[in-house]
């Protein structure tokens, strides 16, 4: 796929997931040429990096890679702070802050992504938050982007100046068949990404954790072939 208008740079944050992959299509869409943005912070399903370059790829788009230190995300399961929850029911999943939220992931990455973008020029920033389907995290909420967007604008000499940072949350208010759907108009390859909590070495996914579960639902929903490469025996 082509990217978008040279003189539209935006900032997409692509975590290699089906949500992030999906607001990448998106921006080139709207005629955005996007620098995506990857993170490195000791996450144990590194298989999403490896999902981002492949989907970058397939977009023709730059994809940077960020390196954190791991010591700034400590308790999370994510990160090695116990172990990831499975098997957990839908409404289990709807309710409360999970073990796996990531002590201010999103707050973090945005701002990142907010120095990438005024240094390069750009004043969009796109990202794959939801507030259907986002699992209980916090800084997913509508209430998070818009506080963060004013803090963009107030933060930058570019805000300082009137060049307005606009934070694109085009999946906020979508479904996850929904945006299977959408990405699927748009050409998404979703064998390409990953979404599972826990894979194996392999980058299989595990079928069982919130993530896995959240996504297997959203492609039966979309009445889309679900491409997952999952872990033997886990869906058994």
């Amino acid at each position: 796929m082509a990217g978008g208008d040279p003189s539209q740079p935006a900032i997409v944050l692509l975590s290699g997931g089906l949500d992030s992959a999906t607001t990448l299509a998106i921006a080139q869409r709207d005629g955005f040429a996007p620098l995506c943005l990857a993170f490195d912070y000791g996450q144990r399903h590194k298989a999403e990096l490896e999902a981002g370059a492949r989907v970058a790829a397939s977009f023709g788009a730059e994809l940077r890679t960020v390196t954190l230190d791991p010591s700034c995300f400590r308790g999370s399961a994510l990160t090695g702070g116990g172990a990831v929850p499975k098997d957990r029911p839908e409404s289990a999943i709807a309710s409360g802050i999970p073990d796996t939220y990531v002590p201010a992931r999103n707050l973090v990455f945005l701002s990142m992504a907010l120095g990438a973008g005024e240094s390069i020029g750009a004043r969009d920033i796109f990202i794959g938050v939801n507030a259907v389907d986002y699992s209980g995290y916090p800084d997913c909420r509508p209430e998070f982007i818009s506080a963060f967007e004013e803090t963009a604008n107030l933060a930058t000499r570019a805000g300082a100046q009137g060049e307005s940072f606009r934070i694109h949350t085009p999946l906020l208010h979508l479904g996850k068949a929904r945006i299977i759907q959408l990405g699927t108009e748009l050409g998404v390859d979703y064998a390409l990404t990953s979404s599972c909590y826990d894979p194996d070495a392999q980058g299989l996914a595990c079928g069982r954790c919130d993530s896995c579960a959240l996504r297997r639902k959203g492609f039966d929903e979309a009445g889309v072939i679900d491409p997952t490469r999952y872990a033997p025996g886990a869906l058994a």
